[in-house]
């Protein structure tokens, strides 16, 4: 039973990217201790080499990958393993922001994230100005998406949230050719009449550079960067 809900719960969204099948590991590792010990116990004690035998299976099946995958492991520091794994999207870097911005707020202040990074809502603790803490949606060609585009632009307006976060990652909005644009529009317009851009992050395969309380001279954002924004006071 507790398998079949771990794998009920990795397919609500019919998307199946690797690490939703996280959900399904502890199951999974359940099982695999229940069948080394089923298979032990079947051998009964006379064959006390095939006991092993099964046991020093077992022991090759966890020992290879992590032999295998020892750089990622044991060799890469934490930010490099991420990004080995999920390549510049900002996962790392959300946390360095989260802790910006509960620094420079209150408990009681709103935040709103222009991209599909809930996480930085749970670094920050601070709640969401805009019920769209996920965008992919939308950027679908899809007969709501300009609605829900003008949905999330009224809430943020009106909820006035004291820093706005624009997340300029593609993998954060899977924008194509057709989606719709008003929402970035919109964003440019806005930030630049009721915000100040205190924040920069640049995320390239070569590490991300850290720019906190105003952009250096001379220093540009990169194809792929997040902007931090404070309301005006």
């Amino acid at each position: 039973m507790f398998a079949f809900f771990s794998i009920l719960a990795v397919c609500p969204g019919f998307y199946f990217r690797p690490h939703y099948f996280i959900l399904v590991l502890p199951a999974v590792s359940l099982l695999a201790g229940a069948a080394v010990a089923a298979a032990s116990d079947t051998i009964r004690f006379g064959a006390q080499n095939f006991r092993f035998a099964v046991l020093l299976l077992f022991g090759f099946a966890l020992a290879w990958p992590m032999w295998a995958e020892a750089d990622f492991f044991f060799g890469r520091p934490l930010a490099e393993a991420n990004r080995m794994v999920n390549g510049t999207n900002p996962f790392p870097e959300s946390i360095k922001i989260g802790e910006y911005i509960r620094a420079q707020s209150s408990p009681s202040d709103t935040i709103a994230i222009l991209g599909s990074e809930p996480q930085i809502y749970f670094y920050a603790q601070r709640r969401s100005a805009t019920g769209y803490i996920y965008t992919y949606s939308l950027m679908e060609p899809q007969p709501y998406a300009h609605l829900m585009q003008q949905e999330m632009i009224g809430e943020i307006e009106t909820a006035r949230p004291k820093f706005l976060v624009l997340v300029v990652v593609n993998k954060s909005w899977l924008a194509g050719s057709d989606s719709d644009q008003t929402i970035f529009r919109w964003a440019d317009r806005y930030c630049e009449a009721n915000y100040e851009e205190v924040g920069l992050i640049n995320i390239s395969d070569q590490g991300t550079d850290y720019y906190f309380s105003g952009t250096p001279p001379g220093v540009t954002p990169t194809a792929e960067h997040i902007l931090i924004f404070r309301r005006k006071t």
